[in-house]
C-alpha cells in the first residue's frame, strides 16, 4: 500500500472514530457538541481580538507569548487527556505491516482533524494578521502558519509517544486526575497576569517575547514580523527554526514509533521492586509511634502518595494556598493576613477524612470497639494533617511577610493560622463522623450521586463554624492593633493562636470520638457508595 493510500485510511479511521465516540451516548454527544461551540466561540473572539490589536505598540510579543503558550498547551495535553484521543496511542497499531515514516505521515494528517487544530488555525492566523505589515510579511505568513500547527501537532504526538507506556498506566491515570491541578494554577497564573499587564500595559511582554520569538514554533511568527521590518536575514533564520525543529520532532517520533512497536511491553515484565518498597515502608514505619497511631499515619501518608483523588486534593490545596497569598502580596494588593488562605485550603483536608477509604473502611471499622479507638484514630489523621500543615503553613506566612516586608505582624499572622489550622482541625473531624459522603474512585467526580448535599453540609458548614471558633482570637487581634497600649503585646498572639487551636484541635477530637464509634455503620453505608 502506497504512502498517499495510508494516509487517506488513516483520515477515514480518525472521522470514524469521532462518528462512532458521539454515537456512544446522548451526554457524550452533548458534552461533545457543547466543548466544540466553547472552543470555537473563543477561537473566534482571539481571532477577531488580535486583529482589533492591529497596530498596536507591543503588540507581536503578546502574539509571541500566544504562540508559546499554545505551544505548551499542546506539548503537556496529551500527559493529562491521555484518553481524549485513541489515536495517541501507537500500540494498537503495532500488528500492522507499516513502516515508521509512512506511519508518522498517515498519523501526522490525521492529527490535523479535530477541534484542536482547528483553535489553532485560528489563532495562528489571527496573530499573522496582527502583526504581518507588507505584502512581504503576508507572504511569509502564508508559510508560517501551517509549518507552526505542524510543529504543535509534532510535538504533541512526539511527546504522547514517548510516554505512551505511562499514559496508559495506573501513574498515567493519576496523572490525568491532576489535570485540575493545572487548570486550577493556570487560572490563577493568567488571572494575576491579565491583572499586571492591565495595569502596565503590553510593553512588559517585549523582554520575554524577545526571547521566546526565536524557539518555535514562536519564531515562525518572529519571522513574519521580522519581514515586516524588513529583516529578512533574521527572518530567514526565525523560519528555519521551526523547520529544523519540525524536521527534528518528525525524527525523534519516528524513532520512538520503532522502539514502542519493536520492544516488549513492560506490563509483561515482573516488577522487581516489591523489595525495594517493603524496605522503604519499614523506614518509615521506624520514624513513626508505636501502635495504632503509628499505622494509622503511615496508611494516611500512603493515601496521599497513592491515591488519585487524594493526591490531587493535596497537590491543589498545597499549590492554590501558596499562590494567591504570595502572588497578591507581590502584587502589592495583599497583607499578611491573607497567609491564613494557606492554612484554610489544607485544613479542608482533614473534612470527611473516612471518604477516602471508600468500601475498605470496614476493615479500619473492624479494628475500632471503643471511644478510645476512634479518639486515637482520629487523632492520628489529625496529627497526618499537622506533620504537612503546620510547616507548611508557617512557610507561606513568612514567604508572604517577605514579600511585603512586614515582619513586624508576622507573630499575629501566624497566631491567626495556627488557629484556624486548629478550628479546621477540630471541625473537621466532627463532620467526619456525622457527615460522611463517598469519593467515587473514577472519573472527577468528588461526591457519589445523591450525596452532594451531605458534601455542602460537611465542608461549607465545618468551615463556617471554624471561622466562628476563631472569633476570639479574631478579636483579641483587632483589639491589640486599634489599642495604642497593645501595640507592644502584638507578639502574644503567637503563643495564645498556637494555644488556642491545640486546645480546638483536641476538644475537636474528643467530641468526634463518640460519634464515630457509635456511627460506624452509618458511616461504612455512607463511604461506600462509589
Amino acid at each position: 500500500m502506497s504512502g498517499a493510500a495510508v494516509t487517506a485510511v488513516f483520515v477515514r479511521l480518525k472521522l470514524s472514530l469521532l462518528r462512532n465516540g458521539l454515537r456512544q451516548s446522548g451526554g457524550r454527544r452533548a458534552a461533545y457538541i457543547a466543548s466544540a461551540v466553547a472552543a470555537l466561540l473563543v477561537a473566534a473572539l482571539q481571532l477577531f481580538g488580535l486583529i482589533a490589536l492591529r497596530g498596536y505598540d507591543h503588540v507581536e510579543s503578546l502574539a509571541v507569548l500566544l504562540v508559546a503558550v499554545l505551544a505548551l498547551g499542546w506539548a503537556v495535553m496529551p500527559l493529562f487527556f491521555p484518553g481524549g484521543d485513541e489515536t495517541l496511542d501507537p500500540t494498537r497499531l503495532v500488528m500492522l505491516p507499516l513502516r515508521p515514516r509512512a506511519l508518522v505521515r498517515a498519523l501526522l494528517t490525521a492529527s490535523l482533524i479535530g477541534i484542536g487544530p482547528l483553535f489553532t488555525l485560528c489563532l495562528l492566523t489571527g496573530s499573522v494578521i496582527a502583526v504581518a505589515h507588507g505584502g512581504a510579511a503576508f507572504a511569509m505568513g502564508v508559510a508560517a502558519v501551517p509549518l507552526a500547527l505542524l510543529v504543535c501537532v509534532a510535538l504533541a504526538r512526539a511527546v504522547a509517544t514517548a510516554n505512551v507506556r505511562l499514559l496508559t498506566s495506573r501513574k498515567g491515570r493519576d496523572l490525568a486526575v491532576l489535570s485540575g491541578l493545572v487548570i486550577a494554577v493556570g487560572a490563577q497564573v493568567v488571572n494575576f497576569g491579565a491583572q499586571r499587564l492591565g495595569s502596565s500595559g503590553l510593553e512588559q511582554l517585549a523582554p520575554v517575547a524577545d526571547v521566546l520569538r526565536w524557539f518555535p514554533p514562536a519564531s515562525a511568527l518572529g519571522a513574519v514580523h521580522a519581514t515586516g521590518e524588513g529583516s529578512y536575514a533574521v527572518a530567514g533564520a526565525q523560519l528555519a527554526a521551526s523547520a529544523a525543529a519540525l524536521a527534528a520532532l518528525l525524527a525523534l517520533w519516528s524513532r520512538s514509533l520503532t522502539r514502542l512497536m519493536t520492544s516488549p511491553d513492560g506490563s509483561t515484565l515482573q516488577a522487581g521492586d516489591a523489595a525495594v518498597r517493603e524496605r522503604s515502608s519499614a523506614g518509615l514505619a521506624r520514624l513513626l509511634p508505636p501502635g495504632r497511631t503509628g499505622t494509622a499515619v503511615q496508611r494516611s501518608l500512603l493515601y496521599i502518595w497513592r491515591d488519585p483523588k487524594t493526591k490531587t486534593a493535596w497537590v491543589t490545596s498545597l499549590a492554590i494556598g501558596l499562590i494567591v497569598p504570595v502572588f497578591n502580596a507581590w502584587q502589592g494588593t495583599g497583607s499578611v493576613y491573607i497567609a491564613c488562605f494557606a492554612a484554610g485550603m489544607l485544613g479542608i483536608m482533614m473534612y470527611n477524612q473516612f471518604g477516602q477509604d471508600t468500601s475498605a473502611f470496614w476493615m479500619v471499622a473492624m479494628t475500632i470497639s471503643s471511644t478510645r479507638d476512634a479518639y486515637v484514630e482520629l487523632r492520628a489523621r489529625a496529627l497526618t494533617l499537622l506533620l504537612i500543615t503546620l510547616p507548611y503553613s508557617a512557610l507561606v506566612t513568612v514567604l508572604t511577610t517577605a514579600v511585603l516586608d512586614d515582619w513586624a505582624r508576622l507573630p499575629e499572622a501566624l497566631g491567626l493560622s495556627f488557629a484556624l489550622l486548629g478550628a479546621m482541625l477540630a471541625t473537621g473531624a466532627w463532620t467526619s463522623a456525622r457527615f460522611p459522603y463517598s469519593i467515587p474512585q473514577e472519573g472527577y467526580k468528588n461526591v457519589a450521586p445523591g450525596q452532594v448535599g451531605l458534601a455542602w453540609i460537611s465542608i461549607f458548614g465545618g468551615m463556617v463554624a471554624a471561622a466562628v471558633l476563631c472569633v476570639p482570637v479574631i478579636a483579641l487581634t483587632i483589639w491589640l492593633n486599634v489599642d495604642a497600649a497593645g501595640q507592644d503585646l502584638l507578639w502574644l498572639l503567637l503563643p495564645v493562636g498556637t494555644a488556642y487551636g491545640a486546645v480546638l484541635t483536641l476538644l475537636g477530637l474528643r467530641l468526634a470520638a463518640p460519634q464515630t464509634a457509635r456511627r460506624l455503620p452509618e458511616i461504612i453505608t455512607a463511604v461506600s457508595r462509589g
